[in-house]
């Protein structure tokens, strides 16, 4: 059963109560709690229904070219989005976790977050259907849809450009480090362009690092 707290979250973030008490609270349940069921599963299914209900948005609202949806979708669906959307609903607190990933600080990593909001679209999808599904998207992802998510070109092909237009070779990527337990992870990557220098950065995913690398040496080189 969920605490009066959690029922109320979930009650206002998909428009009514929760129909199967024990699939949401699967959505919510960190592997680290050791119960037999998850959030995995929902998740994979989650991320699916969420790729889905953005693109049909994007299509309906926006008139750009195949490349500049798939940038904004791409951008709109990662975890670093879907973490920003969780902290802002204040998922965090809703999270089911074992004492030692709450104790490392696994309420407020991205990947826990980002993936407990997919669970909970896909627990969504599997009680309520597509249409109240995609409303309930549409309500959370507001902000984010009308705002400059995905409007500027990615910082990583926004490098990969640069490097062509001064005739410099394609940067490197290079995972520097990896530390912290499994639901907390945090990946330094470094990434070089012969020649002109190299820039670093951390974050809780090796493509998110990545991402935020090339977005520094840019901030520095470019």
């Amino acid at each position: 059963m969920f605490a009066k707290e959690t029922h109320a979250f979930l009650t206002e973030i998909a428009g009514r109560p929760p129909v199967d008490e024990a699939l949401w609270l699967e959505a919510l349940t960190h592997g680290s709690t050791g119960a037999a069921r998850d959030y995995q599963r929902l998740e994979f299914l989650g991320d699916r229904v969420l790729g889905l209900a953005i693109a049909e948005w994007l299509h309906a609202a926006e008139t750009g070219d195949e490349g500049r949806l798939s940038q904004r979708l791409n951008a709109l669906v990662s975890r670093a989005t879907c973490a920003r959307i969780a902290r802002s609903i204040g998922l965090g607190s809703h999270i089911r976790l074992g004492k030692q990933a709450r104790d490392d600080g696994g309420a407020d990593s991205d990947n826990i977050l980002g993936d407990v909001m997919e669970a909970l679209i896909g627990a969504s999808f599997v009680t309520h259907g597509f249409e109240e599904t995609r409303a309930m998207v549409r309500r959370l992802w507001a902000d984010a849809v009308s705002g400059q998510t995905g409007q500027r070109k990615h910082p990583k092909s926004a490098l990969q450009e640069w490097c062509a237009g001064n005739r410099r070779r394609m940067p490197e990527y290079r995972l520097v480090e990896r530390s912290g337990p499994d639901h907390a992870a945090r990946f330094t990557v470094a990434v070089s362009v012969p020649g002109v220098g190299e820039a670093e950065a951390i974050a809780g995913s090796k493509q998110e690092a990545e991402t935020k690398a090339a977005e520094e040496f840019m901030r520095r080189f470019g």
